[in-house]
């Protein structure tokens, strides 16, 4: 009987410690912890390799990220999100990032807005973008999609 509670209690610590492991890891996914994996990685070297003059913090995909978002395009399946320099810049410039589930794939998408640009004014009119990893016209719209996504982008 002693046995039989005890291996109760038992079971009942590893499943409570699985689920506490589980809600500190939700899945969620951030553009600045992509290059953790090294598949993701190589995908993303192979895209910057080919670019010139590309800001640190976009070659290392280091700065402020907000979770990304699992979206289909052309029948595959990407996680993309937002990342900037740093949370106070994100106005001005910003990386949309796009990974294939399969890891074999990086796209993004680089805004720029000219700095004090007047509240009046459109950033999409003002705004270069510089796609990086030759993305199609459909995953160039994708990228064009999550930034319109944005509140604050009109």
């Amino acid at each position: 009987m002693i046995s039989r509670s005890f291996k109760a209690m038992a079971a009942a610590l590893l499943m409570g410690g699985s689920v506490m492991a589980l809600a500190a890891n939700d899945g969620q996914s951030h553009a600045n912890q992509l290059l953790s994996d090294p598949d993701y990685r190589q995908a993303w070297q192979q895209v910057v390799k080919m670019e010139e003059r590309l800001p640190e913090w976009v070659m290392n995909l280091s700065g402020s990220a907000e979770q990304m978002n699992a979206v289909t395009e052309d029948g595959d399946q990407y996680l993309v999100g937002p990342l900037c320099e740093t949370a106070d810049t994100c106005s001005t410039k910003r990386l949309i990032v796009a990974v294939s589930f399969d890891k074999k794939h990086a796209y993004a998408m680089l805004v720029e807005v000219p700095a004090g640009l007047p509240a009046d004014k459109s950033p999409t009119r003002h705004a270069d973008y510089r796609f990086l990893g030759k993305p199609d016209a459909g995953m160039q719209a994708l990228l064009k999609e999550q930034l319109k996504k944005d509140p604050s982008w009109y």
